[in-house]
């Protein structure tokens, strides 16, 4: 007895469309109940299932977005990046849901630290989406962050060389003078003393008490003289 070849053909493409179907009710099915743990706030549960769908589907954009979002939740920066740009990869032609992802990728540079990483991946957001206003601000932000970041260490830098320029003065006070004979000795004008650190600091005290005194009496001259312009304002309603 002979098969028909065509109705085993059949018969295993049916199978496979069966096993097919079955595989992707699986992955929608693991996708609600991680959406369900993930709402309830219970992101190991909701990792677990959005893990599950992306095993049965790796090219699932919802679950491996939904992933990186649960990921993130768990503080797994490197692993929510990595799902983040999987998610990515496979939504190419629709820039809205790339914007979304490089949103949260920027978000999850700058709890890394890494601020001008962070930065790049908000302007890739922009340019996908220029409506993501919250994308505009993080980026705002972080573009301060790191502007002061650069000014606090050109501080630090100014101030390791200032302390290094003292270090270095100091070294040269404490160095032996060369002996010199009486005759040469005299015949050479006096050097006035250094000033000794003591003093340097009275110095910079009395110039501070200085400045203060100073900028007090700007204050009571501005406060006299909006004393005098509310007067000359009452005067002026009054003939009104």
């Amino acid at each position: 007895m002979r098969l028909d070849l065509r109705y085993i053909l059949v018969s295993l493409i049916m199978m496979l469309i069966s096993v097919t179907v079955s595989a992707q009710k699986d992955v929608r099915k693991n996708i609600r109940k991680g959406n369900k743990e993930y709402k309830e706030q219970k992101f190991s549960e909701a990792a677990d299932y959005f893990s599950k769908a992306v095993e049965g589907n790796p090219n699932s954009q919802e679950a491996n977005y939904n992933l990186g979002n649960t990921l993130y939740r768990q503080k797994e920066w490197d692993k929510a990046i990595e799902q983040y740009n999987q998610s990515n990869a496979l939504e190419q032609e629709n820039p809205i849901k790339v914007s979304a992802g490089m949103h949260n990728i920027g978000n999850a540079m700058l709890q890394k630290k890494q601020l001008k990483e962070s930065m790049e991946a908000y302007k890739m957001a922009l340019r996908l989406n220029p409506q993501d206003d919250e994308a505009r601000y993080n980026l705002a932000v972080v573009q301060k962050m790191i502007q002061d970041e650069e000014q606090q260490s050109d501080g630090e830098n100014d101030q390791e060389q200032q302390e290094q320029e003292q270090d270095q003065q100091q070294n040269q006070q404490n160095q032996p003078q060369p002996p010199q004979d009486q005759e040469k000795r005299a015949e050479q004008p006096q050097e006035p003393e250094q000033m000794s650190r003591d003093n340097a600091r009275q110095l910079l005290q009395a110039i501070e008490q200085d400045e203060r005194e100073t900028q007090e009496k700007v204050q009571q001259i501005k406060a006299q003289e909006r004393e005098e312009q509310a007067e000359e304002n009452r005067r002026r309603n009054k003939n009104w």
